[in-house]
């Protein structure tokens, strides 16, 4: 007999409970966000609406099936399982979140508050979900395949992300190391930008694993990010240097890469600012500072942490996000 699929349902604790396990009472909560001019009424409201879709979820899930129930924050210690179908329900940048952990697994995503999310990715309905699942297990279920970017250490440590990975230091201090550009089979097209003079960039051959560029740089870290964070903070540094390149699409095995502020000096350069990555490419960062950390969509408490010498690599990630049309 078949293992029956598990449903695993990850939510993120809500402004209201939030407010409730730092005030201690709704009445101290209350009077917080008076004495501050917010009303608790709002909060409360949406605490509720969010409570009744996820009962409303929990309700769909069809009877035979395993069931599982994980909050944002316990997502780094949640194991689940290739036969699970996950079902995101709250914001788009839970989808996200959830994404790095996965391997594959079909998801449904959720939308908790119609009307105040956009619904890039979270495109369904809490009443839909029986419906939703059906259909994720079935042999007609159609999906979209969203890529996702990888940074893989030296020393083994592995990052996914949907939207973006940021390379720097923690504490917003400059960050130090050497930037180099890797070949994908045939060869570059156009890897890189060059908008400033000092720095030396190099060119090599056209191999795999041969090195195309490399500079020394101080900058304010790298952010490299796929077609799903084109609408967020990849967006916002695509603008500043004019979009000269097309945005990938969500789908599309591409990544667009920028160097925020770099800083030209006598042993660092500005030569390498921008450039695209597709599959088979990589951008490789040497830490020549006391510590560096690779983080992805924003999620800070779950980084790679990097030191003197060791090397990263960031590029298209093998595994996509198998999000349900």
């Amino acid at each position: 007999m078949s293992l029956a699929p598990r449903a695993v349902i990850v939510h993120r604790t809500t402004e209201y409970e939030e407010l409730l396990a730092r005030h201690g009472t709704h009445g101290q909560a209350e009077f917080f966000l008076t004495s501050r001019g917010r009303s608790i009424r709002e909060v409360a409201e949406r605490h509720r609406r969010t409570r009744r879709a996820l009962t409303a979820v929990s309700a769909g899930v069809p009877a035979r099936w395993r069931r599982a129930r994980v909050e944002r924050s316990d997502l780094d210690r949640f194991l689940f399982a290739p036969e699970d179908v996950v079902v995101v329900a709250g914001q788009d940048g839970l989808v996200a979140n959830t994404a790095k952990y996965l391997a594959g697994q079909p998801v449904v995503g959720i939308d908790t508050d119609p009307g105040r999310n956009t619904g890039v990715l979270v495109r369904h309905r809490a009443g839909d979900t029986g419906r939703l699942l059906q259909a994720a297990v079935g042999r007609g279920a159609t999906t979209d395949e969203l890529t996702m970017v990888e940074a893989l250490a030296d020393d083994t440590q592995r990052l996914v992300a949907l939207n973006e990975i940021y390379l720097g230091r923690p504490d917003h201090q400059t960050s130090r190391y050497r930037l180099e550009i890797d070949g994908g089979p045939g060869g570059p097209t156009g890897p890189a930008r060059a908008t400033a003079s000092g720095g030396g960039a190099e060119g090599a051959g056209h191999g795999s694993d041969e090195v195309l560029a490399g500079e020394a740089q101080a900058s304010s870290g790298v952010l490299v990010g796929t077609g799903t964070g084109a609408t967020g903070w990849l967006r916002s540094l695509w603008g500043e240097r004019g979009g000269a390149r097309p945005l990938p699409a969500p789908a599309e095995a591409r990544l667009l890469w920028f160097v925020r502020e770099a800083w030209p000096s006598p042993t660092t350069g500005t030569s390498l600012v921008d450039g695209d990555l597709t599959a088979g490419q990589g951008l490789r960062i040497t830490v020549e500072c006391d510590r560096l950390v690779a983080f992805g969509d924003g999620m800070e408490s779950d980084a790679l942490e990097l030191t003197w010498g060791q090397s990263v690599r960031v590029g298209v990630s093998d595994t996509s996000l198998r999000l349900l049309v």
